[in-house]
C-alpha cells in the first residue's frame, strides 16, 4: 500500500451526480449511461471509471452524501440526458492503492489522511477514486480495487 504524490493533468469529466448513500449508488447502471453517451458523443472515453466524493459521510447524512460517477473523455461534446460536462483541473494529489471490502475504504482513508499531515499538506478538495479493476466477489465479500486520490496543497 504505496503512498506518494503525483501531479494530475487537466482533463474533461463527464458525470452524472448522484445525491444518497455512497454504497447505494447506482454503478453500473451510471457506467453503463456515461460510456453511451461517449459513444454517442463521438469522443474518445478514458478507460477508468471514478467517483468524487463532495461530502464525508462521518459528519452527513447517507442520503445527503453528494457524489459524481465520471469518466474522462477527449473530443468535443454536449451535456444529454443527465451527463454533464466539465473541465477537471490540474491538480497536486496524494495517492494511496486500495484493494478490499469498501468497508476497508474507512482505512485507507485514515492511513492516506495521516501520511498528508505527516507530510506536511493540506487537502485542498474532495476525494476522488479511480476504479482500475471491475469488482470481484471473493468468498461472498465483493472486494474493490481503488486508487483513492485526496487533492493536496502545502
Amino acid at each position: 500500500m504505496s503512498l506518494k504524490l503525483e501531479s494530475r493533468k487537466a482533463a474533461n469529466l463527464a458525470y452524472i451526480e448522484h445525491q444518497g448513500p455512497y454504497d447505494k449508488v447506482p454503478w453500473e447502471d451510471y457506467i453503463k449511461r456515461l460510456y453511451g453517451w461517449a459513444k454517442e458523443q463521438k469522443v474518445m472515453p478514458g478507460f477508468y471509471p471514478m467517483a468524487i466524493y463532495h461530502d464525508d459521510p462521518e459528519k452527513t447524512p447517507p442520503e445527503k452524501c453528494r457524489s459524481e460517477i465520471a469518466i474522462t473523455f477527449k473530443g468535443r461534446a454536449k451535456e444529454k440526458a443527465g451527463v454533464k460536462i466539465r473541465r477537471m483541473p490540474a491538480m497536486k494529489v496524494a495517492t494511496i492503492s486500495h484493494k478490499g471490502p469498501g468497508s476497508e475504504f474507512k482505512n485507507t482513508y485514515a492511513k492516506l489522511s495521516n501520511w498528508i499531515g505527516k507530510k506536511g499538506y493540506k487537502t485542498s478538495g474532495p476525494p476522488i477514486e479511480i476504479y482500475s479493476k471491475k469488482p470481484k466477489v471473493i468468498g461472498g465479500v465483493t472486494i474493490l480495487y481503488a486508487k483513492v486520490m485526496m487533492p493536496v496543497k502545502k
